[in-house]
C-alpha cells in the first residue's frame, strides 16, 4: 500500500491542491472560441511557475511534452495540447498534476467552450461530475476501493453512459501514480482497504457511446474507439478518520 505521509507532507498537499484549484479557476476564464490548446498550455505553465510549483508532466519522471493535458471532444485523457483552435460547443477536458514542496496533487474537469452545452453534453458532464462526488461521498473513514468504484459505477450506469474501465484513479502524493488503483466500477466491500492518511486521485471518465478506447499515434492521446464525446472529472482526496477531505478545491 501507500508509503505513509507525514503531517507536513499532507499539509504540503493541501497547499498544492489549493494552488491547483486556483489555476483551474483562472483557466476557465481563458477558455473561449478562437484560443488554441497550445496557448492555454503556455498560460497554465506560467501560472504554475508564478505560484512556486512545478509542472509534474514536464519532469523527467513523466516526460510529457506540455504542462497540462487538454483533451477535446472524442479525446478522453492524456492529449498533447495542439494548434487546434477551440470552437464554441467543443467539449474540453483539462487534467493537471503539480508538484509543490515535493508533493503532488492531481485534478481534472470538463467544460463546454462558450458555456452553452446542448442537452446530451450537459447530461454527460453533469453525470460524470456527479459520479466523482458519489465516489467521494462513499468514503466514511477507512473504506474499501470497491465501495468507491461501486458508487461511481451506479451513477454512470443510471445515466446510461459508457464507463471507461481500462483507465483508473490511483494513489497520489510522493509520486504521481501510487498504489492502489481506483477503478470507476466495483463491488462494495471488496478491494484494498484505504486508511486515514492515505491520499488518492478519484477520476471517473465517461462517454456518450461505448467503453472501448484507442491510443493515438502520438503514444499519449487516448480517445473513444467509436468517436463519441467524453468527459473527465478528478479530485485528490485525503482519507480521514470519519470521511474524506478534498484537497484540490478552493
Amino acid at each position: 500500500m501507500q508509503k505513509q505521509k507525514t503531517a507536513a507532507e499532507i499539509e504540503a498537499m493541501r497547499e498544492g491542491g489549493k494552488i491547483l484549484a486556483q489555476i483551474f479557476e483562472g483557466l476557465k476564464k481563458q477558455v473561449k472560441a478562437g484560443v488554441t490548446e497550445k496557448e492555454l498550455d503556455v498560460w497554465v505553465d506560467a501560472e504554475i511557475k508564478a505560484r512556486g510549483a512545478i509542472a509534474t508532466y514536464k519532469t523527467d519522471e513523466v516526460k510529457f511534452p506540455a504542462a497540462i493535458c487538454i483533451s477535446t471532444n472524442e479525446q478522453i485523457v492524456h492529449s498533447i495540447p495542439s494548434d487546434y483552435v477551440l470552437q464554441d460547443g467543443d467539449v474540453v477536458s483539462f487534467d493537471l498534476v503539480i508538484t509543490y514542496k515535493n508533493m503532488k496533487t492531481d485534478s481534472a474537469f470538463t467544460m463546454v467552450v462558450g458555456g452553452k452545452p446542448n442537452g446530451v453534453q450537459k447530461h454527460l458532464i453533469q453525470a460524470t461530475e456527479r459520479s466523482l462526488y458519489a465516489g467521494i461521498d462513499a468514503i466514511k473513514g477507512p473504506v474499501r476501493v470497491g465501495d468507491i468504484g461501486a458508487a461511481i459505477e451506479k451513477v454512470l450506469s443510471d445515466a446510461k453512459l459508457g464507463i471507461i474501465r481500462e483507465l483508473v484513479g490511483h494513489g497520489v502524493g510522493h509520486e504521481m501514480h501510487e498504489s492502489p488503483e481506483i477503478p470507476n466500477y466495483g463491488r462494495k466491500g471488496t478491494g484494498p482497504l484505504l486508511a486515514p492518511g492515505d491520499t488518492i486521485a478519484i477520476e471517473p471518465m465517461a462517454t456518450l457511446g461505448g467503453e472501448k478506447i484507442s491510443v493515438e499515434d502520438d503514444g499519449w492521446t487516448i480517445s473513444t474507439w467509436d468517436g463519441s464525446i467524453a468527459a473527465h472529472f478528478e479530485h485528490t482526496v485525503l482519507i480521514t478518520e470519519d470521511g474524506a477531505e478534498i484537497l484540490t478545491q478552493l
